[in-house]
């Protein structure tokens, strides 16, 4: 693997895990932080079930899914993907330490190495969820 390569990688997981903090941030003056310095002046986020525009949108976002899956956390499934200014990766949803029974794979349009736009498909949902 070339070293271009290998950043890439780098910049890509960072990126994700970043992504992931910010929807495992239940305290919310952490994850305003993080609204705030991984995601770009006015982010986007759209998924089969919601959408919002702006960082206090999204927060509010991130707060619902918490409040109906108190104690669950997101983790990353898989390697991320980075091509230009677009970012690939798989995640999913469920109690620590097991695998996480909703799973999902998020698109990322980046602006200066920023969250810019997010479109969520969800890939695996159970029927009580």
């Amino acid at each position: 693997m070339s070293n271009a390569n290998t950043h890439a990688n780098t910049h890509a997981a960072i990126i994700a895990h970043s992504y992931l903090d910010t929807w495992n941030a239940t305290d919310s003056l952490q994850r305003r932080a993080l609204l705030e310095s991984a995601w770009s002046e006015a982010p986007s986020y759209v998924d089969p079930m919601m959408s919002g525009s702006g960082r206090e949108q999204i927060d509010g976002l991130i707060a619902a899914v918490q409040k109906r899956f108190p104690e669950w956390k997101s983790s990353l499934v898989g390697t991320p993907d980075l091509h230009g200014a677009y970012l690939r990766f798989s995640w999913s949803l469920g109690p620590e330490g097991v695998d996480g029974p909703v799973k999902g794979t998020d698109f990322v349009v980046l602006e200066e190495g920023r969250i810019k736009a997010v479109t969520g498909f969800l890939d695996q949902i159970p029927e009580h969820a």
